[in-house]
């Protein structure tokens, strides 16, 4: 059994650990508010800037010459897949499951005799990959501010633009927790390169008698050469959001699980220190009383 001392000793311990993880929650808390409203922005603007795509890309997809974003290489043998993860740690499983769900991506296609290429986002995500997956690894993006400029979806957009227009990759895809709430951040991936026309149409489906008719100037060809390659930035800065709010709801729920169970050790640690402490007091009368009594 320990001691006096050491029961001490490990109860101030916890307590300190316990105002860390209380200050960190109520932290988390705070920025929480600010990625979670900026998120929720970015997704109707997003969601406009695919619909936009889907209505220019109906005149050229399927044609020659068209933009590579949207038509890609015609080919689908070598796929880049950009995991998107936080900086810091201390958030649960929130980058684990980007982990996980990109080590699947990696064997499924693999399995399919595909050639899969990494580009990671984040420290976490450098970190686990270049472990596991180094030889994968093309370039890597790291030290995200906190409040996620637009600059760093900007160059990652040409990054993955620049391999496009080399000829180094196919098809891209994007793997990032989206945010349901503090609780709940849900692994997905969504395909950049080439562009999912149909996906973004079926979101913007409405009735046919009902669509508005449009006139283009420039042509839809020009437009679509210059707001595909900010389509892309634009996907990939809501995806960054995403994983900001994510982060901050993972981190906050963790330190709250983490505040509570050190509430709980405290405790349990207290009724044994006092227990002990009653012990070595019993023990100490008994002590007296038997030296009284033989003398």
């Amino acid at each position: 059994m320990a001691s006096l001392k050491e029961l001490r000793a490990r109860i101030g311990s916890i307590k300190s650990t316990k105002k860390i993880t209380s200050a960190m929650k109520m932290v988390a808390a705070a920025k929480l508010r600010r990625a979670q409203a900026r998120a929720e922005s970015a997704r109707p603007y997003a969601s406009a800037m695919r619909r936009m795509m889907a209505e220019l890309a109906g005149a050229t997809v399927g044609e020659e010459g068209g933009p590579l974003l949207l038509t890609g290489t015609g080919k689908d043998k070598i796929h880049l897949l950009v995991p998107l993860t936080s900086d810091r740690g201390l958030c649960g499983g929130f980058n684990a499951s980007v982990h996980r769900l990109t080590e699947r991506l990696i064997r499924r296609l693999q399995s399919e005799g595909k050639t899969v290429k990494l580009l990671p986002v984040g420290r976490r995500a450098i970190s686990y990959f270049s472990r596991e997956y180094s030889d994968l690894i093309v370039d890597k993006i790291m030290g995200i501010p906190g409040d996620v400029p637009f600059s760093v979806a900007e160059g990652l957009g040409v990054k993955i633009n620049a391999l496009l227009e080399a000829g180094e990759i196919d098809v891209c895809e994007l793997v990032f927790n989206k945010f349901i709430n503090a609780m709940s951040q849900v692994p997905q991936k969504q395909q950049l390169v080439p562009l999912v026309v149909e996906d973004a149409a079926e979101t913007s489906a409405v009735a046919d008698e009902n669509k508005a008719l449009y006139d283009f100037e420039p042509d839809e060809e020009t437009l679509l050469f210059r707001l595909l390659p900010k389509n892309l930035q634009v996907q990939l800065y809501a995806a960054l959001l995403e994983t900001a709010a994510g982060e901050n709801g993972a981190r906050m729920t963790a330190m709250d699980n983490a505040t509570r169970n050190a509430g709980r050790s405290i405790d349990s640690l207290s009724q044994v220190y006092n227990r002990t402490r009653q012990a070595n007091i019993t023990n100490e009368l008994i002590e007296i009383i038997s030296g009284a009594q033989a003398v």
